[in-house]
């Protein structure tokens, strides 16, 4: 796949490449990492949140969604059939890519930096209220009871900071913040990928992973499902560079990029099975 920079996605690819080398730096400084913590934590809520929605459109119930304060977290849904067991145990990690390429894709072509911190905030927020609290608290969940006060504080705390961003800062500056958004999907989910494929070798240590969920389902090795999910993770972000290097009107309509632009307007249950049939999804710190 070839790669052309557009003169026109210069700008941005410039912003872009500020927050990858920013996001790297970090991991180098010492105690730097307190800086990424909270990005690390809203990869946290994608990952996690792609388990719980797989698992509605699959026809399975979600009991909770907890996130802990060392950037791991676990999703508790129904089980159902294989098939819709490998949907939901390959949406986190799948997801957490998705979501990094659409915010590129979004940035770069259509819509305003704003607009996407704002769905941002109001996705994090959803997912921390429904299923991080309501859920857990009427499905009688006590083994996520412990998780719901962190939950409930970072997703809180996560959804008014992106707001505040969109609300207040300037265009430019709230460009960089996707821009940050995106890099820390991507490359959480690559390093959490790395760390699933080595937790799924046949001589480490068993260790709940996602890919671990897979090969209970079907029998084939979790190396096998690690090692998938990495190579459609890449093929996702390449598809979403390419797209994200072209020239505006080579493939998608010329939409005026309000991120750009100064003063960019902003747009503005029933009860659940028993749980000895329900799977739980973990995401590594």
């Amino acid at each position: 796949m070839k790669y052309k920079l557009a003169n026109d996605a210069r700008p941005q690819a410039m912003t872009l490449l500020l927050a990858a080398v920013i996001s790297i730096a970090l991991w180098f400084i010492p105690f730097a990492e307190i800086l990424s913590y909270p990005f690390r934590i809203f990869v946290t809520f994608i990952h996690e949140g792609g388990h719980a929605i797989a698992a509605l459109f699959t026809g399975n119930s979600v009991q909770s969604l907890s996130i802990a304060m060392n950037g791991s977290g676990e999703t508790y849904t129904t089980q159902g059939g294989w098939l819709s067991q490998m949907l939901v145990s390959s949406a986190g990690y799948i997801g957490a890519m998705t979501y990094g390429s659409l915010l590129l894709v979004l940035i770069r072509r259509a819509v305003a930096a704003r607009i996407v911190l704002l769905g941002s905030a109001a996705i994090v927020l959803t997912l921390t209220i429904i299923f991080g609290v309501i859920k857990p608290i009427l499905a009688g969940a006590w083994v996520a009871f412990s998780g719901i006060p962190f939950t409930l504080l970072a997703g809180v705390m996560l959804s008014v900071g992106l707001f505040l961003v969109a609300r207040f800062a300037s265009a430019r500056a709230a460009t960089f913040v996707v821009s940050l958004l995106a890099v820390q999907c991507v490359l959480n989910a690559l390093l959490d990928l790395k760390t699933v494929f080595f937790l799924s070798s046949p001589f480490a240590a068993t260790v709940p992973t996602d890919a671990l969920n897979m090969a209970n389902a079907t029998g084939v090795p979790a190396l096998f499902w690690a090692s998938l999910w990495i190579t459609i993770s890449v093929l996702i972000l390449a598809v979403a560079l390419k797209q994200y290097t072209a020239s505006r009107r080579h493939s998608f309509a010329a939409i005026p990029d309000l991120a750009l632009e100064k003063g960019s307007p902003m747009w503005s249950i029933p009860s659940l099975p028993s749980t000895s049939d329900q799977v739980r999804y973990d995401k590594s710190a």
